[in-house]
């Protein structure tokens, strides 16, 4: 899909959660049935960096995101959530929208390329607005394929 990160369809999920904790574990759960990853290693890693400070980057919007070992290329995993979650973001407001990423171990740039890209993405409240609004995954993934591959052309 994108020269910076993959991201599968089955990564695209809507999700009911009440807390900071749920959508990490839900994310590194995500993470591992899609991409073939080890649940708890992904939840450690995300919460080790979570623990840096948030990744919740203020306009309801979080970014989760570790470098991995075993990983060849950054992945990516998508959550739309049923309401929004105090996720201690640097606005204070709480997310509605999640985007996660995981890079190879030894991906600096690599790393930081995705993750501003994913950044700019979500930063434009037209795409926010369209993602909230997006009747189920499959639009979600649409919406988020068809931005992904107009970039990084």
């Amino acid at each position: 899909m994108s020269g910076l990160f993959s991201l599968s369809p089955e990564a695209v999920i809507t999700l009911d959660a009440d807390s900071k904790d749920i959508i990490l574990d839900r994310l590194a759960g995500q993470f591992a049935k899609v991409y073939g990853l080890d649940h708890q290693a992904v939840l450690a890693r995300v919460t080790e960096r979570e623990q840096l400070g948030s990744t919740g980057f203020g306009r309801r919007i979080a970014i989760p995101h570790a470098r991995m070992a075993g990983l060849t290329r950054p992945v990516a995993v998508f959550m739309r959530l049923a309401s929004p979650v105090e996720f201690e973001s640097a606005d204070g407001m709480p997310i509605d929208l999640v985007f996660g990423l995981l890079s190879p171990e030894g991906a600096g740039a690599t790393h930081l390329h995705a993750l501003a890209a994913i950044s700019r993405m979500m930063r434009d409240e037209r795409m926010h607005e369209a993602l909230l609004a997006a009747p189920g995954t499959e639009a979600l993934y649409s919406l988020l394929s068809n931005v992904i591959d107009r970039d990084a052309a």
